[in-house]
């Protein structure tokens, strides 16, 4: 069967190539979006049908968006920047997927969504308690409804994070520059999205590039040359060689 998400492979969007107007069609016709957005509605849905009491949901539903920035900012520092999972061939492919491959061309849009088969138990496994925890049942659902739309939020200011385009909203353009030199300046700092609170709560934060040095593994995340000998995995599935250097691959980018 055609999926949405077989039409929308037909192109490759880059952002730096796309319009406001154009990122946003091409967000909401992607798979994990609607699959979120879908979700998200129903477990809404559950939450009010099977509740007794609205607090309880409400509760779920904000202790779900408060958590969401502190276990996001645990996964993407300590999993996704970790040097653990290319060093295994069970897990080499997954980590290529779900942000090598997006730091080495942070202006693809495919790869900068997160992997469905990865984000959506995540989500479930985080918020669900939580919302269980203050509410049962109902209360698992609103937690679950309010982390999937939160996901939705953070992956829409993602992409306009790497978009070619400058927001008006001054929290837009703030967040893009911060997440913008963890890309381009040094990665191993503003780990955050949208909030950038527990970056400066455990010294990852840096506020401009005088902050910190440049890093030499700001594409690569520490896969050099010399690791792909020890652990080939994610070498042999890479388009790009990984002995390639931050200016060459800066080249790459911009050309």
């Amino acid at each position: 069967m055609r999926t949405w998400f077989g039409f929308w492979r037909k192109r490759r969007y880059y952002l730096n190539k796309m319009t406001f107007r154009e990122l946003v069609v091409a967000y909401f016709q992607y798979y994990a979006i609607q699959v979120y957005l879908l979700l998200g509605i129903l477990t809404a849905v559950g939450a009010i049908w099977t509740m007794e009491s609205p607090l309880p949901l409400i509760a779920a539903a904000v202790a779900a968006v408060l958590v969401y920035p502190l276990v996001w900012y645990l996964l993407h520092r300590f999993i996704l920047h970790g040097r653990f999972l290319f060093r295994s061939p069970l897990t080499a492919k997954l980590w290529k997927r779900i942000h090598f491959d997006h730091h080495q061309d942070p202006h693809n849009l495919e790869v900068l969504f997160g992997a469905l088969y990865t984000t959506l138990p995540t989500i479930i496994a985080v918020t669900g308690p939580i919302g269980w925890w203050i509410g049962e049942l109902p209360g698992a659902l609103a937690g679950t409804a309010a982390g999937l739309f939160t996901t939705c939020v953070y992956e829409f200011c993602h992409c306009v994070q790497h978009l070619s385009y400058k927001p008006k909203s001054k929290f837009l353009r703030r967040i893009k520059r911060l997440h913008m030199a963890h890309h381009f300046h040094n990665e191993q700092g503003n780990f955050g999205i949208t909030n950038y609170w527990w970056d400066r709560l455990f010294g990852s934060f840096y506020e401009t590039t005088d902050d910190v040095p440049y890093s030499d593994t700001v594409f690569n995340l520490g896969y050099t040359e010399k690791e792909a000998e020890r652990f080939p995995w994610v070498a042999r599935l890479s388009e790009t060689p990984v002995d390639i250097t931050p200016r060459e691959r800066r080249q790459q980018l911009i050309s």
